[in-house]
């Protein structure tokens, strides 16, 4: 059931999409599944619930980040699908999430060892579109917060799933105490106002407006975001220049998860993949470290992969040729172990 009143933090406004896109402007669709974890319908219990994920997608690395930094590892299920989705020789057609963990990955020339099959209906199925056709949907997104108990989709929203999380963290069996869990979205109302407002703005600018460049069709489109983008990786540069270690304080939030996803792609992934060359992360300095010190946090270098996003981002390209690099300063994701970069970077 959709909720009212959209939230930019969590979709886009579909305003004239039909004239956007005829433009060439990348829009996102809206997630249709919407029920709130914790409900009658759907109540917080330890072990009741699985994720369906890709780890090449930035909406999916969310909630991956989410169930890590939460201590839910445990208690909530998981099944990642292969990063890159059916083609058009597949007899179910193109563009469609696959289980397919003994897929040769051309990045490797190997299966890849984090891929699944789907295990948590019972029905072992190859496509995550069956899932959602149990429903009577068309819907074919990731992620997926399913009930193995009903067997059925309690939401394909990032942003409400990880939201729902944080807030049932205790009651959905995390392993880890009150006083040693990340509060993702603090009860103090002034501090909810400054995250509600770097998640709308990060949103709209940078983790959709990275698909807004990348996916544009027109170049008056593509440049619009691209410096929408980089101004904003300015300002948050520039709202970390006071020493702060995240972006609304000392404690860790849904803003500074929000923002992650996309700049761990950025450099390796993104500066070449959806034309986003203005600058690399470590030209940042302040995000630089700020990115370095999230990726030490524990359990988030095991919330993605990069070789999961190589492939699925230019696997698909047009001619499935993956880029070996980058390789200076270091390669990555061993950049992120080496917040000094910046300062490096900075002097040349």
């Amino acid at each position: 059931m959709r909720r009212q009143n959209p939230d930019r933090s969590v979709e886009e406004s579909q305003t004239n999409a039909a004239a956007r896109r005829a433009k060439g402007e990348f829009m996102r669709g809206v997630s249709q599944f919407r029920s709130a974890l914790g409900s009658t319908a759907f109540p917080a219990e330890a072990h009741r619930y699985h994720l369906y994920v890709a780890l090449n997608c930035p909406w999916s690395h969310r909630v991956t980040l989410a169930r890590n930094l939460l201590g839910l590892q445990h208690s909530i299920t998981l099944d990642v699908a292969f990063p890159n989705r059916t083609d058009k020789a597949d007899p179910e057609g193109p563009n469609h999430w696959q289980f397919a963990p003994e897929r040769i990955a051309s990045i490797s020339q190997a299966t890849l060892p984090d891929c699944t099959q789907e295990t948590a209906t019972g029905q072992n199925f190859r496509l995550l579109k069956n899932i959602y056709a149990k429903e009577g949907s068309q819907e074919r997104s990731v992620p997926v917060l399913y009930d193995k108990h009903s067997q059925s989709i309690v939401s394909n929203e990032s942003a409400e799933i990880v939201r729902m999380m944080g807030q049932n963290a205790a009651a959905l069996g995390s392993g880890l105490a009150d006083a040693e869990r990340i509060d993702l979205y603090p009860a103090d109302q002034g501090l909810r106002s400054q995250i509600d407002a770097l998640n709308g703005r990060i949103y709209d600018a940078v983790n959709n407006g990275a698909y807004k460049a990348g996916f544009s069709s027109d170049q008056s489109v593509y440049e619009a975001a691209f410096h929408k983008y980089f101004n904003m990786l300015e300002e948050l540069n520039a709202l970390l220049q006071d020493g702060r270690a995240y972006l609304t304080g000392e404690a860790f939030t849904e803003a500074d998860l929000k923002l992650f996803p996309t700049l761990y792609r950025h450099d390796p992934v993104y500066y070449l993949r959806m034309k986003l060359n203005g600058a690399k992360i470590f030209h940042y300095p302040d995000l630089w470290r700020w990115l370095c010190r999230v990726y030490a946090l524990p359990g988030v270098a095991e919330s993605g992969s990069l070789t999961h996003c190589l492939q699925g981002y230019f696997g698909r390209s047009w001619n499935g040729v993956i880029p070996l690099g980058p390789r200076q300063p270091r390669p990555y994701p061993e950049a992120y172990h080496h917040p000094e970069l910046a300062k490096s970077a900075k002097s040349k």
